[in-house]
């Protein structure tokens, strides 16, 4: 069975924040089907959000960060093997700002970690998706874009 099957099909479009401070990019682990995975901080697009809001918010709310989001690194899309559900990734660039140790992490997030690129790339057998490491080299390579590049038609 496909998912979402025998419905109008759509992606679920997702938003993921990479954050980098003194030589380390900022990841979540978290729990997913019983497997401690890593991610960038990274969710859905809610109803009338904007993306970069959307990034803003899903950084805070995984890792207690607040962050400048400076950059779009670029739309990406995947298909999962697992259930054939579709992602299309929104990426950005973020600079971290405040952090709020005290403030309790979103449901299924394990901690908030800072790795060193060559940490998360040893780890890629534990990434969430292909996802993770494909938008960190992006970043790392020197990928930005304009934020102008994304509009929001209220």
């Amino acid at each position: 069975m496909t998912y979402r099957s025998g419905r109008f099909w759509q992606p679920d479009v997702t938003v993921a924040t990479v954050v980098a401070h003194q030589g380390r990019l900022l990841v979540v682990e978290e729990s997913v089907a019983g497997e401690l995975v890593i991610n960038q901080p990274a969710g859905h697009l809610e109803p009338d959000e904007t993306l970069p809001a959307a990034a803003f918010r899903e950084t805070l709310e995984e890792t207690g960060w607040e962050v400048a989001i400076t950059a779009f690194i670029g739309a990406y899309q995947w298909t999962s093997p697992r259930d054939g559900r579709h992602f299309l990734r929104m990426a950005f660039a973020g600079e971290p700002l405040r952090h709020h140790p005290d403030r309790p992490l979103d449901e299924g997030i394990v901690r908030a970690v800072w790795m060193t690129p060559a940490e998360l790339a040893a780890a890629s057998a534990r990434h969430r998706s292909p996802l993770v490491w494909r938008v960190a080299e992006d970043y790392l390579s020197g990928r930005r874009l304009p934020l102008q590049a994304l509009n929001h038609c209220p």
